[in-house]
């Protein structure tokens, strides 16, 4: 039975179910425990398990359904974060759920846009490794992304600049090639909400000026220096779940 602690019984349940869906462990369509179970998991009331599953519905990450219980709604309502995706990544060795694959757009040495430069710590018009991907489920397109790398990154993780897949994510490749590990808790994210630009429009299937979530996130090692710079962007209608 999972422990609990001081934190209210039915946010415990909430937040543990909130991370099987987001890591993939109950995908779209997936039954969730019905509220007698849930009770009896975590010796909890019943009317406190019925408060758990309302809030996954209010979420937008689970429905009723008539004869059946309440399942994951999760294909088209979940947006999954550059930090989801680090957390899995560390924890698993993927990257990415099994009902979702990414396409790599490109791989390649660019000019740094200002703001990644300054993080970098380089001059204006130097080059830092670009991989442009879109991530897709079943349904289409759910998320783009720009990851910025280091340029001397291009000898030491030379997987960087192949337009492909990279098995157990961009940090696995990081920290084989140069020996320095994401660090989880050295993650930072920032995300404010903006209206899609033409190349932004087409990864997604929407059309330019469409509302849509941007997320910038810089990953460090554990000594606190930068691996990676990224900038996410999702439609609107998609739930980003802080855990």
């Amino acid at each position: 039975m999972p422990e609990l602690d001081r934190t209210p019984p039915y946010l415990q349940v909430v937040q543990e179910l909130r991370r099987r869906i987001v890591d993939g462990e109950l995908a779209d369509g997936d039954r969730l425990p019905s509220v007698r179970q849930i009770a009896e998991e975590w010796q909890i009331a019943q009317a406190t398990a019925m408060k758990a599953l309302a809030a996954l519905r209010a979420d937008g990450l689970a429905e009723s359904v008539t004869g059946v219980g309440t399942v994951v709604r999760s294909r088209r309502t979940l947006h999954r974060s550059a930090a989801d995706r680090l957390d899995r990544a560390l924890r698993t060795g993927k990257i990415y759920p099994e009902d979702e694959y990414a396409v790599i757009q490109a791989a390649e040495l660019a000019v740094a846009p200002a703001w990644v430069a300054d993080l970098l710590g380089l001059n204006e018009g130097a080059q830092a490794i670009r991989r442009h991907r879109v991530t897709h489920n079943s349904d289409g397109p759910v998320s783009a992304s720009v990851s910025w790398f280091p340029a001397e990154f291009a000898e030491s993780v030379p997987a960087l600049l192949i337009a492909e897949r990279i098995p157990g994510g961009t940090p696995s490749a990081i920290e084989s090639g140069t020996g320095r590990r994401a660090a989880n808790d050295a993650t930072e994210e920032a995300s404010a909400v903006f209206r899609a630009t033409t190349e932004q429009a087409s990864d997604l299937g929407i059309s330019a000026g469409d509302p849509v979530y941007v997320g910038r996130n810089i990953y460090s090692d554990v000594n606190g220096e930068i691996i990676e710079i990224g900038e996410s962007v999702a439609p609107e209608g998609r739930w980003r779940i802080h855990r």
